[in-house]
């Protein structure tokens, strides 16, 4: 895999680190991947690399770096005790700006063939929801998005293809959450919703035994890709 860190530009001027993953034709449409608490770690890297095979650019921008460069938590007791410490702390809107500069800076890539689109997990399901409804991309994928049902008032600025992957035993994102936010894209033609029976919140994440889903999963990643396909 070609993956590797890069610094990105700000509006500001200022530049913050990225992980960077290339598929292995070296070109195609682009991804830009939005953390969960954790930060860029090895499984968000692992998913970069995942998503670069089938063929996207994906940059994964260090959602924390105004707090501390480079975050890399375990998913144990002490690395979920400082991911949460990180988020609590964490300008979201600021942080959706960054992730707008992350979109900015891959439209430049000598290596980006196509359109761009977010895809976040959980804190950053919220930055690609948030990011989408700037009109920052083509097209946003959003897994167990986190805090969307307090930001519906900017529902109506996504126009593009947005894809919500909810799991029905998830206690953080609530079904009565879930049954908001379809509310708010109830009149929209734009917004698909799938809900993963018996699957609980972070079902994506291999590292997380405790609540790695293989079959949603594979599933909700194959669904991704489809849309993907037919919008970027």
């Amino acid at each position: 895999m070609l993956g590797h860190w890069i610094d990105i530009p700000t509006m500001g001027g200022v530049r913050f680190g990225a992980y960077l993953s290339l598929p292995p034709s070296g070109k195609g449409p682009g991804i830009v991947l939005l953390q969960e608490i954790w930060g860029v770690n090895e499984h968000i890297r692992a998913v970069a690399d995942q998503y670069a095979l089938a063929g996207y650019v994906v940059l994964a921008p260090d959602v924390f770096w105004r707090l501390a460069p480079r975050v890399d938590l375990a998913y144990d007791e002490s690395g979920t005790s400082e991911g949460f410490k990180f988020y609590q702390r964490l300008d979201t809107a600021q942080a959706a700006a960054d992730a707008g500069d992350a979109v900015a800076a891959l439209r430049n890539f000598p290596e980006l063939e196509g359109k761009v689109a977010t895809l976040g997990f959980c804190l950053g399901g919220q930055l690609a929801y948030r990011a989408a409804a700037r009109s920052h991309v083509d097209a946003a994928v959003i897994f167990y998005g986190g805090g969307i049902d307090q930001h519906l008032d900017i529902a109506d600025q996504i126009t593009q293809p947005i894809l919500f992957h909810y799991a029905s035993n998830d206690s953080h994102i609530t079904q009565a959450k879930v049954a908001a936010v379809k509310a708010a894209f109830a009149d929209k033609t734009n917004a698909t919703f799938f809900n993963y029976p018996g699957a609980d919140h972070g079902f994506n994440c291999w590292g997380r035994a405790a609540v790695y889903n293989q079959r949603a999963a594979a599933l909700a990643t194959g669904r991704t890709l489809t849309f993907f396909a037919e919008h970027l």
